[in-house]
């Protein structure tokens, strides 16, 4: 009866692994069929233009509101206790503006970067490597950046609406988020960086040996 169990459930496990295979292998299959020249350019200039005409003025925005107690956003690692110095440096209507800030720019900028880091990766990866290489899998590293960024902002947001009541668990866990997009963000430039040497490599170095 408990082999049976045991036996049951180890098919259960196999088959799960197998589905969030296929699930992955279809989304960034679905990544690089869509990521042309042309789309991968447009990510590029839309980046770049949001990066130069949209960024520099919510960073004013955003040193305006802290005080010179810093951001979540722009901080690599923070304690919660770090947090809550920042929840109390902005004051009331600063925790406002933050809020609002998180719900209206940075909805939009992970998905600048991530249609950007996406395409980017996709289109390198499949242009130099072969179908069915785990390097294929890359475009999908930038997704992950992205889905911490967003629990970062909801983690901090609700940390400065509650404050000044404590938040442990909630400002322990915008600490982790913050450090896990930035983790996951610098892996997919660093990524797209190795793409772009091994193409160059291939192309211009291999052919002369």
């Amino acid at each position: 009866m408990f082999k049976a169990i045991l036996r049951w459930c180890k098919e259960i496990i196999s088959s799960a692994r197998k589905s969030k295979a296929m699930l992955l292998e279809r989304l960034t299959l679905f990544f690089r069929r869509i990521s042309t020249g042309w789309v991968t350019l447009a990510g590029l200039v839309i980046f770049i233009l949001f990066t130069a005409l949209v960024l520099p003025g919510q960073s004013q925005k955003a040193e305006s509101v802290s005080r010179g107690a810093g951001s979540p956003d722009t901080s690599f690692f923070y304690s919660a206790s770090d947090l809550y110095r920042m929840a109390e440096a902005y004051g009331e209507q600063g925790r406002k503006d933050y809020v609002k800030a998180r719900f209206t720019f940075d909805l939009i900028f992970p998905i600048v970067y991530g249609v950007f880091l996406v395409t980017a990766l996709s289109w390198v990866f499949e242009k130099w490597f072969p179908t069915g290489s785990r390097w294929q899998l890359t475009n999908l590293v930038p997704l992950m950046g992205m889905l911490f960024d967003y629990l970062e902002n909801i983690a901090a947001a609700m940390v400065m609406v509650r404050y000044p009541a404590s938040s442990g668990v909630i400002a322990s866990l915008a600490s982790l988020f913050t450090l896990l997009k930035w983790a996951f963000i610098s892996l997919s430039f660093g990524l797209l960086v190795i793409g772009f040497a091994a193409g160059l490599w291939k192309r211009e170095i291999k052919p002369r040996k």
